[in-house]
């Protein structure tokens, strides 16, 4: 049976689902949970892909069930040992030939499975339309160091928060690989911001971290991007100092090289004579000049991108010390005064 998008994502909560495009594919994106059982493999898929545009369905149909074929035994082990209650969901591209193919596989085999209409192209369709359709966003905006990460995490715990930095394994700045796992895919980011996304009641606010187009690697849905932009912004305005400590609390007890690393990617925004000093400093292990040199570049970036917004949409709070749980609190209570003027 074929599922429509809304039906197959709402089943996918307890009910195993199953990838059967081309390990590549699979890479480059796919339904968040999903099990990858590929019907043919990367080069497998190109072959039939060729056969297809030259020679016509039926040739390429051949070629596919003649790579298949020996394999389906293989797929049905695969598929029994991945279903709850001998239940499954499958998808493919576009839903046709390939979820098919392997649902009916399944079925025959005594997998109760059912595809997803219009397949991964459908849900890809289906999260797009989703960060269009939320108009309420609230962003929280701060220089690097003022925690704002930690500090969203609190505030989750009372409204409705996307950690977009946890999704991208990023925190933003040229040093924010650091300690991460590996990005994902900017498609792949996306898939998983968009489950995130739908779980979330549109006709409250959103709450966000003031971000630019990319995080590291990964890029924003243009859509989330422009709402960010347009948004208003409670900017967190914390001492200086209190930032670099917590700076280097983070980024100390790493490879320096991987410091260095960082380092050199700003290097010509930092400017020769800085460049040189923020390394020296390093060398000597006086992390707080590193910091302490890297901010001056950070805040004059984050205050050119902050003036660009409307002064009407931006709330400045002083915030003096480095209390996440505290500071949420605070902004908490100035939200609700705004809400009431």
């Amino acid at each position: 049976m074929k599922l429509k998008i809304e039906d197959f994502l709402e089943r996918s909560k307890n009910i195993p689902v199953i990838d059967v495009r081309t390990p590549a594919e699979f890479e480059k994106g796919h339904i968040p949970g999903a099990f990858n059982i590929p019907l043919l493999s990367n080069e497998e898929r190109a072959v039939v892909g060729t056969m297809y545009k030259h020679e016509g369905k039926e040739p390429a149909f051949e070629k596919a069930l003649e790579y298949s074929g020996p394999n389906m035994v293989n797929f049905v082990r695969q598929a029994k040992k991945i279903a709850t209650d001998g239940e499954l969901l499958v998808y493919c591209w576009r839903g046709g030939m390939r979820s098919g193919s392997l649902a009916w596989l399944f079925n025959s085999a005594g997998v109760n499975s059912h595809t997803l209409e219009g397949g991964y192209k459908a849900f890809r369709k289906y999260i797009h339309k989703a960060f269009e359709g939320a108009k309420k966003i609230f962003v929280i905006g701060g220089f690097t160091g003022s925690g704002k990460t930690e500090i969203l995490k609190e505030l989750s715990k009372q409204v409705q928060v996307i950690d977009l930095e946890g999704l991208a394994h990023h925190k933003g700045s040229a040093f924010g690989f650091i300690g991460q796992s590996e990005q994902p895919t900017t498609e792949q980011f996306e898939n998983d911001l968009g489950i995130k996304w739908l779980e979330l009641d549109f006709e409250d606010y959103i709450w966000l971290e003031d971000e630019s187009r990319n995080i590291g690697k990964v890029y924003l849905p243009e859509s989330i991007y422009f709402k960010i932009r347009d948004a208003s912004v409670i900017f967190l305005e914390i001492p200086r100092e209190i930032r670099i400590k917590r700076l280097v609390k983070e980024y100390s007890g790493y490879n320096d090289k991987l410091l260095q690393k960082a380092i050199d990617k700003i290097n010509k925004r930092l400017g020769g004579l800085n460049y040189q000093a923020t390394l020296k400093a390093l060398e000597t292990k006086d992390y707080s000049k590193v910091a302490d040199i890297t901010l001056n570049y950070y805040d004059k970036a984050y205050l050119h991108g902050l003036n660009k917004r409307g002064k009407e949409k931006i709330f400045k709070l002083k915030i003096k010390e480095d209390d996440p749980v505290n500071t949420s609190r605070i902004i908490l209570e100035y939200y609700q005064n705004l809400n009431n003027i």
